[in-house]
């Protein structure tokens, strides 16, 4: 969404439209001091505005010799630039890519003020890696009930037909294999079950997400090994979300109890939480969104498989089952939600979204 670069913005406290605006935007006088950026731009930035407003923009998003003679070409010709796919890198954040839109807004009581519109590359990718990962699960759950409905009619024939067969035999060791074909059965069939994911709709309520983290953090506390630590590290000002609790208990403790496994002994797990303003989810914008992260610094996820993850029977462990994640992201789903994975030597990342319906 493009502003009106002739717009007139009078002052700073009458900039709070731009919020809501999904590009992020910064304002600045002819010298490149901040007068304004709304919360887009607190989000790309990673900088909240009561810190940057009055600062210069320079110290806060560093720019290089060919930015700043465009930024000074706008002004001396009033007329505005757009930049493609420019590394940027903000103070206390990543570099990142986007394109930068430099507009003059002509107020005659304020000359000189500019405004600027960062679109990060790198963001619309994120949305097209979900809407791909999304269509991509859509065809793997399509198949995978349609295998499971191919197992579960045979195994159930054959679990009868171990039952008569072990009702007909006197001799004990005959018995015993008739209760092996059963049990293994059996565990079949749970496998089936739980490579389905939930079979039942979420039952939504005002849920606190950090009662969650911490009831997880709770559940697993008590078994874990003693070089294992793991901590929490919360916003308070997160409003509830309207979600199913039990379920997202079972995500988050899947995803805990992954970080367990790829920690071993020794490590650190930390539960975080913020709130994201103008973030997209499965291809729909929301103002804000919960992010509950659960963060270890183990080895990492093997990059040969890190775009798989969440697909059933995928795993990198040789005693896992590649159920866990998949399920968590089904949880999640259920409520609207996604599950983002970012990982590398040193850090892992696994991101729960979900859309808020209050102010924090």
């Amino acid at each position: 969404m493009k502003v009106n670069p002739v717009a007139a913005i009078p002052s700073p406290s009458a900039c709070l439209w731009l919020d809501d605006l999904s590009t992020a935007v910064l304002v600045t006088d002819e010298h490149l001091k901040l007068l304004a950026i709304n919360s887009a731009a607190e989000v790309l930035l990673g900088l909240s505005r009561e810190r940057v407003v009055g600062g210069q923009l320079g110290h806060w998003l560093r720019l290089d010799r060919n930015l700043v003679s465009q930024v000074q070409q706008v002004l001396r010709l009033d007329q505005p630039v757009t930049l493609r796919g420019r590394a940027l890198r903000p103070l206390r954040g990543a570099e990142f890519l986007a394109d930068l839109v430099i507009s003059p807004l002509r107020d005659e009581d304020s000359p000189g003020r500019l405004l600027l519109e960062l679109t990060a590359i790198d963001r619309q990718q994120r949305i097209n890696r979900d809407d791909q990962l999304r269509q991509q699960q859509a065809i793997s759950r399509a198949v995978t009930r349609g295998l499971a409905h191919e197992i579960k009619n045979p195994l159930g024939g054959l679990r009868g037909a171990a039952q008569l067969l072990a009702s007909e035999v006197t001799d004990s060791g005959l018995r015993d294999y008739t209760r092996i074909i059963i049990r293994e059965a059996d565990r079949l069939r749970s496998l089936v079950d739980r490579m389905l994911g939930p079979s039942s709709l979420p039952r939504r309520e005002p849920v606190n997400v950090h009662e969650v983290l911490e009831h997880v953090r709770g559940l697993v506390s008590v078994q874990l090994p003693l070089g294992l630590r793991i901590s929490g590290n919360y916003d308070p000002s997160i409003p509830e979300v309207i979600a199913d609790r039990d379920m997202l208990v079972q995500a988050i403790l899947n995803l805990v109890q992954n970080a367990i496994q790829a920690l071993g002994d020794h490590g650190e797990i930390q539960l975080m939480s913020r709130v994201l303003r103008q973030y997209t989810i499965s291809g729909k914008r929301h103002r804000l969104v919960a992010r509950l992260r659960v963060r270890d610094n183990g080895p990492g996820i093997p990059e040969e498989i890190r775009e798989r993850i969440f697909f059933p029977m995928v795993t990198g462990r040789a005693a896992g089952t590649g159920l866990g994640l998949p399920i968590a992201q089904s949880l999640i789903q259920l409520n609207d939600g996604l599950v983002e994975c970012n990982s590398r030597p040193g850090r892992t990342d696994f991101d729960v979204l979900l859309p808020l319906e209050g102010e924090p």
